[in-house]
């Protein structure tokens, strides 16, 4: 299990969020990347744009006979396709993806402080979120 989906997982249970919500979450944690390799080998890199343009269609692809409801992929594929959009989110389920996923890739990839008080003070609305940056990435030892 990647960093990304174990944040996602955690923050949502620590924001207390109903189960529905807690299994979509967790089925987009799963998923959220679903169009890396393809972005790879179709463009040469990972661009947040591609991989959000790319991933509807196969995250539905994947899903389609998995016993999720239609509302339920639905949600997903939204969640997948828009997991690199800061400026439209919806619920519980997206904001704990942006900034579980932010928090993931901030570890993973040495990002700066500046960067992560920005992201902090402009996006990060939950207080299970704003205490696993504090306490893992703006921590001072």
């Amino acid at each position: 299990m990647n960093i990304s989906v174990i944040m996602e997982k955690m923050i949502g249970e620590l924001e207390g969020i109903d189960p529905e919500t807690q299994f979509i979450l967790e089925v987009a944690a799963i998923t959220h990347d679903i169009a890396c390799p393809l972005c790879r080998e179709k463009y040469g890199n990972t661009n947040g744009k591609l991989q959000d343009e790319e991933g509807i269609p196969l995250v539905r692809a994947f899903l389609a006979d998995t016993g999720l409801s239609e509302p339920q992929i639905d949600r997903v594929a939204f969640l997948v396709g828009h997991h690199h959009t800061l400026n439209e989110i919806d619920g519980a389920d997206y904001q704990i993806l942006i900034e579980a996923d932010y928090i993931a890739n901030a570890i993973e990839n040495g990002y700066s402080r500046n960067n992560i008080e920005n992201f902090t003070r402009t996006v990060v609305k939950t207080r299970s979120g704003l205490r696993i940056i504090n306490s893992m990435l703006l921590y001072d030892l």
